[in-house]
């Protein structure tokens, strides 16, 4: 962190995480118990001992506390009992999934009315003052393409996603719904401040057993065999996990964060990004070492879960997004691709994700 965005973590109050099992919010959970904080965290069965033993060997290791309760998502008042005397509520639980049969039902209600309910909550409760939620650069843009029609050819936050729908990209539309509805919530009301972060592709290693996250089974697809005749060069902006729950943090904490703020480290495209592995990994996974040409994927499409207007916009075409002001006014810093995949795939070797049945 710049000295000039520097900041502590306030662990006079509890925090309150929203899906603190999952991928992000994992290592968001682990910044705060490590910082001595009072973690409250929301969780469908607080009873599942399995699925939370991982936060709880953190939180033994910790001078920090982590606190359960049940909630649900799409249960309005879910929030109410875990809410109590948080200063800060990190919003971090939403669906990330392609592969779905009801778009409405899967994506779109669990994300606008999951940040519905966590909102209002945070308008009943008095002691909240910041409320981040985990956006996406899915709310900005769907195809690489639309980073063409941005202001100077490069995403900003000024930029929305237009051209995402229920019918196209269902994903990148919730993300944009649910966030248009947190800025409709908290600016009509004058207590407590909404910090969105948009982070681009996440990649890197989870925290505990095998996470359930989009990223994962991307990965896996790039290293169970299923690319090793070429992959796609689609263009992407890629994160590590790591740096965008500090980013988190910093929003959370840091008295002057504001707005919209894209977390990206790296404009790259697929096939790049997993070339960075042949020197580990190489010799030991069928990882693709050559581009699959562009009209032999718009060809085969339909055949591997893709719409054809998908692989126009994103195949072959540059992504690229500003993210100064993360930079700036987050204090936020990015650690090399190379270092971000061999870890992330490191952990999935380590973890089974490549085990054979």
């Amino acid at each position: 962190m710049a000295d000039s965005t520097s900041f502590s973590i306030d662990t006079s109050a509890p925090v309150l995480v929203t899906g603190a099992t999952g991928y992000v919010a994992g290592w968001v959970v682990k910044g705060l118990l490590e910082a001595g904080a009072t973690v409250h965290a929301p969780v469908r069965d607080p009873s599942n001992a399995d699925k939370l033993k991982h936060l709880n060997a953190i939180a033994e290791a910790s001078p920090g506390e982590i606190k359960y309760f049940a909630a649900d998502l799409m249960q309005e008042g879910s929030y109410a009992e875990a809410m109590q005397g948080c200063a800060v509520v990190f919003h971090t639980a939403s669906p990330f999934t392609v592969d779905v049969k009801d778009a409405q039902k899967e994506l779109i209600d669990p994300a606008l009315d999951g940040t519905r309910n966590v909102l209002e909550a945070a308008n009943r409760t008095d002691s909240v003052k910041r409320v981040v939620v985990t956006s996406s650069c899915a709310a900005i843009y769907t195809d690489a393409i639309d980073t063409q029609r941005a202001p100077g050819g490069r995403l900003d936050e000024s930029v929305w996603n237009t051209t995402a729908s229920l019918e196209y990209q269902p994903y990148f539309y919730s993300k944009t719904v649910a966030e248009r509805a947190a800025w409709e919530i908290a600016e009509a009301q004058g207590r407590w401040t909404l910090v969105t972060v948009n982070p681009a592709m996440v990649l890197g290693p989870a925290i505990g057993g095998k996470a359930t996250s989009e990223s994962f089974n991307m990965m896996r697809q790039a290293a169970d065999g299923t690319m090793k005749r070429g992959a796609p060069r689609f263009g992407w902006g890629v994160v590590d996990v790591r740096d965008l729950a500090q980013a988190h943090l910093a929003a959370g904490f840091l008295p002057n964060a504001n707005g919209r703020n894209i977390i990206v480290g790296h404009e790259d495209n697929l096939l790049d990004t997993l070339l960075l592995l042949q020197d580990r990994f190489g010799a030991t996974l069928p990882l693709p070492k050559k581009a699959a040409p562009k009209w032999l994927v718009w060809l085969l499409a339909p055949m591997m879960g893709m719409e054809r207007r998908f692989v126009a916009g994103s195949v072959n075409v540059p992504w690229k997004a500003d993210n100064s002001k993360g930079k700036r006014e987050l204090g936020v810093t990015y650690r090399p691709l190379k270092e971000t995949m061999e870890d992330m795939f490191q952990y999935m070797v380590d973890t089974g994700y490549f085990a054979k049945p």
